[in-house]
């Protein structure tokens, strides 16, 4: 057994991502299979993966099987479009296609290009994640106290977010609020998997989404959507049980929709885009709101 202690800019981490970043190249499946057969411990006790580590928390971990760092392929260096910088954090635009980090299949994402990009920096982390096909504002921070504040915000439901998502259909105008519980599941393979549940379910989520309808095209409606709460896939499937799901979302949409749709209108990705964020700064306490532009070729469907 191996025994890892804690330290202070791993303090607040969730244990699941701490074990990925200490036993780096170890398969995702293969982290959460331990922790859910209680091999993994924290301070001799059991734990779930999305335990929040502590500095000073002795984690044991049983042994693993480490790959031939020779084999893994390391991720280019890229940086991203920039919406704000300064010595706390980092903002910026991410583009679709992309995921925010490595796992499940995804060798690099944005923070492993970034940190490739910058070796001189000496913390870099994800404030929040958005989905691999999602586009828009996405935050990182460049210190752990930084991290530790704007993560207590986005937990308080301090920030402010608003997406622009493509449905299929007529969205109907009275349909402004959506209130319903998720249940949020990890199958074997680490994917996640989102359910509407009844509101006294016993692992329900209460979720709430304000929806607006911003400009109706032929069999689509745009919406303008914002989040009061900040569930797993909260916005795709709210708006897929409302049987209006978005365009191109590949686990709750419509196969054969999505396809002939990229078919008609050569537009083959998820249509949802995180264009506004809204926080205290961690530092300074000064209100700062970010956006993002609608990509080029979500613009050009909305012409057409």
């Amino acid at each position: 057994m191996r025994h890892l202690t804690v330290d202070a800019e791993s303090a607040g981490q969730r244990l699941d991502n701490f074990l990925m970043r200490v036993l780096k190249g170890v398969p995702k499946t293969h982290v959460y299979r331990v922790i859910r057969s209680g091999e993994v411990r924290v301070n001799k006790g059991r734990a779930a993966a999305d335990t929040r580590v502590a500095e000073g928390d002795d984690i044991r971990v049983p042994p693993v099987r480490l790959p031939d760092r020779s084999a893994v392929p390391l991720a280019p260096a890229r940086e991203f479009p920039v919406l704000f910088e300064d010595e706390h954090l980092l903002a910026i635009d991410k583009p679709a296609g992309v995921a925010v980090h490595g796992g499940s299949g995804v060798s690099f994402g944005v923070i492993e290009q970034l940190r490739r990009a910058r070796p001189q920096a000496r913390f870099l982390e994800l404030v929040h994640r958005l989905d691999k096909e999602t586009s828009g504002v996405l935050l990182l921070a460049k210190k752990r106290s930084a991290l530790t504040a704007l993560q207590d915000q986005f937990r308080s439901r301090d920030t402010g977010k608003i997406y622009l998502a493509l449905v299929f259909g007529a969205w109907p105008d009275r349909l402004k609020v959506i209130d319903l519980a998720l249940h949020k599941s990890t199958d074997a393979a680490g994917e996640r998997h989102v359910r509407v549940v009844a509101p006294e379910h016993a692992d329900g989520r209460r979720s709430i989404t304000l929806v607006r309808v911003a400009q109706r095209l032929e069999d689509c409606t745009l919406l303008e959507v914002t989040l009061k709460t900040g569930r797993t896939h909260q916005i795709r499937v709210h708006l897929a049980s409302s049987g209006h799901a978005i365009v191109g979302d590949p686990k709750y949409g419509d196969f054969a929709r999505n396809k002939a749709f990229a078919r008609g209108h050569g537009f083959g990705r998820m249509f949802l885009h995180a264009r506004e964020l809204a926080f205290d700064h961690p530092a300074s306490g000064e209100r700062i709101t970010l956006a993002a532009p609608l990509p080029a070729e979500c613009e050009t469907l909305l012409i057409l």
